[in-house]
């Protein structure tokens, strides 16, 4: 039977400039690989030792990224080894089989938003009306499921994130802090629901799961086991449970070591 591998990307696999956390010497500093290029400009990393161990890793068992992202912002990512034949985008609200967004799929998901939560609309609105545009560079709206803030984070009140993930909370939306953005994703829009899906496609009887935000805790408890690494907001707040692997490492190196262990777990399945 398969083993799936399900990761976040964004500062769990792959890590833009201001992510890398580099703290050796200049000179002890790892090989990097580019895996992303935004308006002609290189934007996301990942070591060259990752990429080795990321391809092994797509020879050896089903690999699933598994983001927040957009499908377009997705698809712009080049990631090392054999093009994967899953993909789970907007945290949930897209599941990508052979790069294409399986219909099916998507309709379950928007039948569920609309039943359980508050709808988009709403959420937008309290955004534009709420956020202060002293901070706030871009509002944005991801495939029509969740909304998210481009924020200055020097200037971001974070008082203020604390009140809107209260607001949130009681209309079934959750709010995430992630670098430069604040996400309202609904509670209903998951990546272990999708993760879910995956498994039972392709059979799968070990599933492996690896992320660092809050939007993540549900995949890493539904899956087998897990792993954080040292920075992020599951760090922040202390989140484990007994099926998750804890990493002291930070930065690009997390994500090395992050891969290295789901191999070793992959091969000695």
């Amino acid at each position: 039977m398969p083993v799936l591998v399900a990761s976040d990307l964004d500062r769990t696999l792959i890590y833009s400039a201001a992510a890398l956390a580099l703290t050796m010497p200049d000179a002890r500093a790892p090989r990097l690989l580019c895996v992303e290029v935004h308006e002609s400009k290189p934007l996301s990393y990942m070591t060259e030792t990752a990429a080795q161990l990321l391809t092994d890793l797509g020879d050896a068992a089903v690999f699933v990224p598994t983001t927040t992202r957009t499908r377009k912002q997705y698809q712009r990512i080049n990631l090392p080894g054999p093009a994967p034949t899953y993909a789970i985008c907007a945290n949930g609200g897209h599941l990508l089989v052979d790069g294409v967004s399986d219909p099916d799929w998507h309709a379950r998901v928007t039948a569920r938003l609309a039943d359980q939560c508050a709808p988009l609309a709403e959420v937008q609105e309290h955004l534009l009306r709420a956020a202060d545009p002293v901070w706030v560079r871009k509002h944005r709206v991801a495939d029509d499921l969740f909304a998210y803030l481009v924020v200055e984070r020097d200037l971001l009140d974070e008082d203020w994130v604390k009140e809107l993930a209260v607001w949130a909370e009681n209309r079934g939306w959750t709010v995430s802090l992630q670098g430069r953005k604040i996400y309202a994703v609904p509670k209903p829009l998951t990546k272990s629901a999708a993760l879910r899906e995956v498994a039972r496609r392709t059979g799968a009887d070990l599933t492996l799961a690896a992320g660092d935000s809050l939007l993540d805790a549900d995949l890493l408890l539904a899956a087998d086991q897990g792993w954080r690494p040292g920075h992020g907001e599951l760090a922040d707040t202390g989140f484990t449970a007994p099926s998750i692997r804890v990493l002291p490492d930070r930065g690009v190196l997390a994500g090395e070591r992050i891969l290295r262990e789901f191999l070793e777990v992959v091969r000695g399945a």
